[in-house]
């Protein structure tokens, strides 16, 4: 069966079964935030003893780990695999999140843990990017956008409800026993993957060589920019939720869980409204989420150490970036050119160096001593960086479309030329 051909219930299973993967891809990202503690005292025992901040500190070189597995994987896997057909890369990438998963579970040592960490990051730009072409195929014209939409849901859902899940059975059961849960998702969504998406063909004109041409386009290196600089703020806290609601709030280790459920509420209605004002206006949403983001963070800092402000603030900040999610999406690909296919998986590389760095700069200030709150005042940093290039790309096109629309010069000005100050 091929997607052209697919009835609505086939469609449907096939749909999920990409969703399966892209939840468990939620899971995998982020449910290492809330088991900081928990890996730190168990794979760094020395350093927890001597003290605690350094190993959490430490332990949080795994989220930037995955993240930078992500930001290599992403352009580099997308673009050589696109030639081929793309239910089977969707097969193989599933397959692929299984064993690294599995080995995060089996892994000794915390070097081992780290090296796997690395290695689950790989596949994640891929998945996104190619199983959103296949989402897309399966509906068919005029609900393009609801198949993408549909396996993005699984990321979501995971935010709600896989993270708090895992970081409360980590919490219990021990941190590896989260991603003995994550390996089992993924190891379903091979097996669905496999029976229910149709066959669908790859393009084998096209070449990693050709793909990788977007990176001489201006913009979209300030589109990642902003994505990676302006959305690190977010991770910068989200990274380190467990200690800054232990150790800042003062509440018990099972709050954990709640406070990331609030996020992930957030998360999600961000993601609704996010997508509908960037229909209506996308630059606007741009420079205002952004701003929004860097306010709600700064007044997160303010107001930690009482839980319900915590709580509060916690779904604000998950509810504003994930607003700049879609955002950064569709701006990436209207500057991105013919390279859609691409700029997809690019913008998961973005989030992810955005990631890395949130939640590497944050590891620092802790470090250093400023405190568990410090990271937010890292993420407002970052969330203004993101909004100077913001800016940056929208003047830059728009002093663009006025020397577009400028009529041509006749008689002695146009034969000046540009070596007059044009």
């Amino acid at each position: 069966m091929t997607s052209s051909n697919l009835t609505r219930g086939a469609a449907t299973w096939a749909l999920l079964s990409l969703a399966v993967g892209s939840f468990g891809i939620g899971m995998t990202e982020f449910v290492v935030m809330g088991l900081l503690p928990n890996i730190g005292s168990d794979l760094l025992p020395s350093l927890w003893a001597l003290r605690q901040e350094d190993a959490i500190y430490q332990a949080g070189w795994l989220i930037s780990l995955y993240a930078l597995g992500v930001v290599v994987g992403a352009p580099t896997i997308a673009g050589a695999v696109a030639k081929y057909p793309r239910h089977r890369v969707m097969i193989g990438l599933a397959l692929a999140l299984t064993v690294f998963n599995a080995l995060t579970f089996l892994a000794p040592t915390f070097e081992w843990v780290a090296a796997s960490r690395f290695l689950a990051g790989l596949p994640h730009g891929a998945y996104f990017g190619i199983g959103a072409l296949v989402a897309a195929d399966v509906l068919g014209p005029g609900m393009r956008a609801k198949g993408v939409a549909f396996v993005l849901t699984g990321l979501t859902v995971a935010n709600v409800v896989g993270v708090p899940l895992g970081t409360y059975l980590g919490q219990q059961l021990g941190w590896r026993a989260a991603f003995m849960v994550v390996a089992a998702i993924f190891g379903a969504a091979t097996v669905l993957i496999a029976f229910f998406v149709p066959a669908h063909p790859g393009d084998p004109s096209r070449t990693l060589r050709a793909e990788l041409k977007v990176f001489r386009i201006g913009q979209v290196w300030l589109a990642l920019g902003v994505g990676a600089i302006g959305f690190g703020g977010f991770f910068a806290v989200y990274s380190y939720v467990a200690p800054l609601v232990t150790e800042v709030a003062g509440s018990p280790e099972w709050v954990v869980p709640i406070v990331l459920i609030v996020m992930g509420l957030g998360m999600t209605v961000g993601n609704l409204i996010g997508g509908h004002l960037a229909d209506v206006d996308l630059k606007r949403t741009l420079v205002g989420g952004l701003v929004g983001l860097a306010v709600t963070l700064a007044l997160l800092a303010l107001t930690a150490q009482w839980i319900w402000a915590l709580g509060f603030f916690v779904f604000a900040t998950g509810l504003v970036a994930s607003a700049l999610s879609p955002t950064i999406q569709t701006r990436l690909m209207d500057v991105a050119q013919d390279n859609q296919s691409i700029a997809a998986a690019l913008n998961h590389s973005a989030l992810n160096i955005g990631n890395s760095l949130g939640a590497f700069l944050g590891g620092v200030v802790i470090a250093a001593g400023w405190g568990f709150a410090a990271p937010a005042w890292v993420g407002v940093a970052l969330a203004a960086g993101g909004l100077v290039l913001a800016a940056a790309s929208l003047m830059a096109e728009r002093r663009r479309v006025a020397v577009t629309a400028r009529p041509p010069r006749t008689g002695t000005a146009a034969i000046r030329g540009p070596g007059n100050g044009e």
